[in-house]
C-alpha cells in the first residue's frame, strides 16, 4: 500500500489545508496561464473546434488493451451485457455520492447503508438490470438479491475504515472535467470525487469495488487519475497533490502525487494514443489483441480471435460523428 503522511482533507479545517465548508473557498486564484500557474492560457485552444468524439479515460484504456474492443464500443457502439458486479459498483457509487449530501454530522455508517435501498429503487427500474435478478429462459439460478445488497452494504461499510466522511466537504462529485488540449484534442470524463484544501491543494479521489492491484499493475490503475490530473492542469493550474484510489473490495488504497513534469509527458503519451486511433479509424482497420481480458468480453464472435468476423466497419457513421475516414468505395 502507498501511504501518504497527511491525508489533506482530514485534517483539522481551522488548519491552512483543512477542506473549507464553502466549495468555492480555497480555489487557486491563479488561472491557468497566469504567472505561477504552470499550465499554459487554454485560450487559443478553446477557439479551436474540439475534436469529436473525445478521449476518455475508459475509451484511451480501451485503445490500449484492444483496439477492436474500442471500435466495437466507441464506433460500432455494440450493446454489452450488463453484469451483477457492475451494477453493485454504479450502486456503490451512487451511495458514496449521496452520503455527502447529508450535513457531515450526519454521515454514518447507518446513514449510508440507508441510502443503498433507495439508489436500488432508482437503479431496477432498467429493465436489463432487474432481469439480473430473475430466473431466465436457461434455468440458471439468478444471484440472490438480498445477499447482493447485503455485499454492497459491506462495500459501502468498509468505506468508513478508510475515509471519515464527516471531515471532508468535497468540492464536486461525479463531476464532468474536459480540456481541449491546443491540438484541438478533446480530453473529458467524470471525477467520483474532487477535494480542495484552503491553500488550493487538489485531490483527486476515486473508488473502487474491487481489491488493489499488485504493484505490478499499479501503473495501469493510476493511467485514469492521471488523466484527471492532466485535465485539472491544463483547466486551474494546479498540479494534483494526491491521486487516491479507494479499494473498498479489501479495504486498502493507492495515493500518487504527480509532478507537471510526469503531465507533461502524460499529454504526450494521449496525444499519441489519439493519432493511432485517428490512423486506424481512417482506415477501418482495428486490430484484436488477445489476452485474459477477452474472457469477459461480449464480442468473442465478431472477433478474428476467436474465429468471429467483425461487421462491416461503419465508415459513414464514424464521419457523420466527426471523424476523418477514407472515402467509402462503392463496389457492384
Amino acid at each position: 500500500m502507498t501511504a501518504i503522511a497527511q491525508d489533506p482533507a482530514q485534517v483539522d479545517p481551522a488548519q491552512t489545508d483543512g477542506v473549507p465548508t464553502d466549495p468555492a473557498a480555497g480555489t487557486d486564484p491563479t488561472g491557468p496561464g497566469t504567472p505561477g500557474s504552470g499550465a499554459p492560457a487554454p485560450d487559443a485552444a478553446a477557439e479551436r473546434a474540439p475534436r469529436r468524439p473525445s478521449l476518455s479515460p475508459s475509451r484511451a484504456a480501451d485503445f490500449k488493451t484492444c483496439p477492436l474492443l474500442y471500435r466495437f464500443r466507441t464506433i460500432d457502439r455494440l450493446p454489452e451485457k450488463k453484469s451483477a458486479a457492475a451494477v453493485r459498483g454504479t450502486l456503490v457509487h451512487a451511495v458514496l455520492e449521496r452520503l455527502y449530501d447529508l450535513p457531515p454530522a450526519e454521515r454514518t455508517v447507518d446513514a449510508a447503508r440507508g441510502l443503498v435501498a433507495p439508489a436500488w429503487d432508482e437503479l431496477r427500474a432498467d429493465p436489463e438490470v432487474e432481469a439480473l435478478f430473475t430466473a431466465g429462459d436457461d434455468d440458471t439460478a439468478p444471484p440472490s438479491l438480498e445477499a447482493w445488497l447485503e455485499s454492497a452494504g459491506k462495500l459501502v461499510e468498509t468505506y468508513f475504515t478508510l475515509e471519515d466522511p464527516t471531515r471532508i466537504q468535497p468540492e464536486g462529485r461525479e463531476e464532468l472535467v474536459e480540456v481541449t488540449l491546443p491540438d484541438g484534442l478533446l480530453l473529458r470524463g467524470y471525477v467520483d470525487r474532487l477535494d480542495v484544501a484552503r491553500n488550493g491543494a487538489l485531490r483527486v479521489v476515486d473508488y473502487k469495488t474491487g481489491s488493489m492491484p499488485r504493484e505490478a499493475f499499479e501503473s495501469k490503475a493510476l493511467f485514469q487519475m492521471k488523466f484527471y490530473a492532466l485535465v485539472l492542469w491544463r483547466t486551474r493550474g494546479v498540479v494534483a497533490s494526491q491521486l487516491k484510489l479507494i479499494y473498498l473490495g479489501d479495504g486498502d488504497a493507492l495515493t500518487y502525487a504527480p509532478d507537471e513534469g510526469e503531465l507533461v509527458r502524460f499529454e504526450r503519451t494521449l496525444l499519441a494514443i489519439w493519432a493511432a486511433i485517428e490512423r486506424a479509424v481512417a482506415t477501418g482497420d482495428f486490430r484484436p489483441n488477445r489476452t485474459r481480458l477477452c474472457d469477459w468480453c461480449d464480442h468473442q464472435a465478431l472477433c478474428p480471435s476467436f474465429g468471429g468476423t467483425p461487421p462491416p466497419f461503419p465508415a459513414e457513421a464514424a464521419a457523420a460523428a466527426g471523424w476523418p475516414t477514407l472515402p467509402v468505395v462503392e463496389r457492384d
